[in-house]
């Protein structure tokens, strides 16, 4: 089910909380509440393909067991064997949906071997979900987990605003907030913030990411005949559509949990004012990146064994993080760069830092649009050559398939759709770069009629664009 949606907005969501709540007032003991939400979730999760229903619920059953027995041993030679399984289960399941395919047919070109492809078709959320409970399997043999039962453990997984595309939460973000019994009642002080953050979060995908997304298919389906315009406007739109679509996403789980009295981890803290490559990765997708940091590059050593062994690490974890989005080489290629990036900063940092400001924001800012060209292509060719067209200084017109996307609706004035466009990046750019994002407005919310207003507007408007319902980007992933 999406966010985005007609049966979501006016059915599943406003349903969900009066039930919720209305369980809540429930004496304590009684934790119907609890149950329906893990229910009502699963149900979210298998509204469009119920067939995947199954391999979530067995997978939550075998990481709970196998944490529970590492809860219960004393001695890691016991432990071990029952983390190495954990970790051996939740990789096979999530290579076997995503990988599969992938390594099969590269195998079949290099050796010429015929072996089949399953073209599966990837259960919505396996990355996330499968990472929330590795890290849960790997805490629980470090014993830092407290004894939960099997219905707070399902609702840390399954809790629905998270459960399709993040962020990753940790057990003891959200686990405890369900325990607290004051979050079993409304509290207008959470739900009028949450709705606010739902509904800037849904202007951004429904409004924002989708027109961009438009000129950004136009564009890349024409990949070798962009001329330099067009390739720069083509890359900045995919920039500006990717970060909108899945900002937008984690807005409404933030505003959504926030209703249900939860507070969600921030997951992005606008990654592009950063000044250099670290600053983005501490600002973009930040639970990848503490997930990444706290279970990858830490217990290979870090930055704890010199420059060198540094620099490996850095590249192994944007590797993993590659591979993490996506099963193809300009995943990996696109992991690749960003380890790059990552190594050449954390060598040349002294250097880079006595740059200009400005001049580190443009170095950083750039990095990042063309890394997204290789992020976004369907083959090499299309991302090598849509970054030569930026580099060879062809100017010319902008073709209508990338224009029209800004057009007023109806038509109206459609000789000055480039002009709309340059309005649209412009002030997509600015929203990004010089006004607090949804996150912070959402922290700071106040009761006023104005945000009131604001936010009836939003959702009214956003309600009336849904005719042509689209999927997050990061659902592919």
């Amino acid at each position: 089910m999406l966010f985005n949606s007609y049966v979501f907005m006016l059915a599943f969501l406003p349903v969900t909380l009066i039930v919720y709540f209305l369980l809540g007032r429930l004496p304590e003991r009684i934790q119907l509440n609890k149950l329906f939400l893990v229910l009502a979730s699963f149900f979210f999760y298998g509204y469009n393909n119920p067939k995947y229903v199954p391999i979530i619920v067995l997978s939550i059953l075998i990481n709970y067991v196998l944490s529970q027995g590492m809860l219960t041993a004393k001695k890691k030679i016991i432990r071990l064997p029952l983390m190495l399984t954990g970790l051996l289960l939740n990789l096979g399941v999530l290579f076997y949906f995503k990988y599969h395919d992938f390594f099969v047919s590269n195998l079949n070109s290099a050796l010429g071997t015929s072996w089949a492809l399953h073209h599966l078709v990837l259960p919505l959320g396996i990355s996330f979900f499968t990472f929330q409970q590795l890290s849960y399997v790997i805490d629980s043999y470090r014993r830092t987990v407290p004894p939960y039962n099997i219905l707070d453990y399902s609702l840390f997984v399954t809790f629905f605003p998270q459960l399709i595309a993040g962020p990753i939460v940790l057990h003891s973000e959200v686990v405890p907030q369900f325990a607290d019994p004051k979050n079993r009642r409304f509290n207008f002080d959470n739900f009028a913030p949450g709705l606010y953050g739902f509904a800037l979060g849904l202007f951004k995908k429904v409004i924002i990411a989708d027109t961009f997304g438009i000129a950004v298919e136009a564009g890349f389906a024409a990949a070798q005949g962009l001329n330099t315009a067009e390739a720069w406007f083509v890359a900045i739109g995919y920039t500006l559509q990717l970060y909108f679509d899945f900002s937008g996403y984690c807005d409404m789980a933030t505003g959504i949990g926030l209703m249900f009295n939860i507070k969600i981890p921030l997951n992005f803290n606008s990654p592009y004012k950063s000044m250099n490559i670290r600053e983005f990765w501490q600002r973009w997708h930040m639970t990848l990146s503490r997930f990444l940091t706290s279970y990858i590059y830490f217990p290979l050593g870090g930055s704890r064994k010199g420059i060198a062994r540094t620099c490996i690490n850095l590249m192994i974890v944007f590797l993993a993080s590659g591979l993490w989005h996506g099963a193809g080489w300009l995943f990996l290629l696109w992991g690749l760069l960003h380890g790059a990036a990552s190594v050449g900063y954390r060598l040349f940092r002294k250097q880079y830092d006595a740059l200009h400001p400005a001049l580190q924001w443009i170095i950083t800012f750039l990095f990042v649009v063309v890394a997204w060209v290789f992020f976004r292509a369907t083959s090499l060719a299309d991302a090598l050559a849509i970054v030569k067209s930026m580099l060879m200084m062809d100017f010319g017109p902008i073709r209508s398939g990338i224009t029209s996307a800004f057009a007023l609706p109806g038509g109206a004035f459609s000789g000055y759709n480039a002009i709309f466009m340059l309005g649209w990046y412009a002030l997509s750019l600015f929203a990004c770069l010089g006004m607090r994002n949804a996150y912070e407005k959402t922290m700071s919310f106040k009761p006023t009629l104005l945000n009131a207003f604001t936010t009836v507007i939003l959702i009214l408007y956003c309600t009336l664009s849904l005719s042509n319902v689209s999927v997050f980007l990061y659902f592919n992933f």
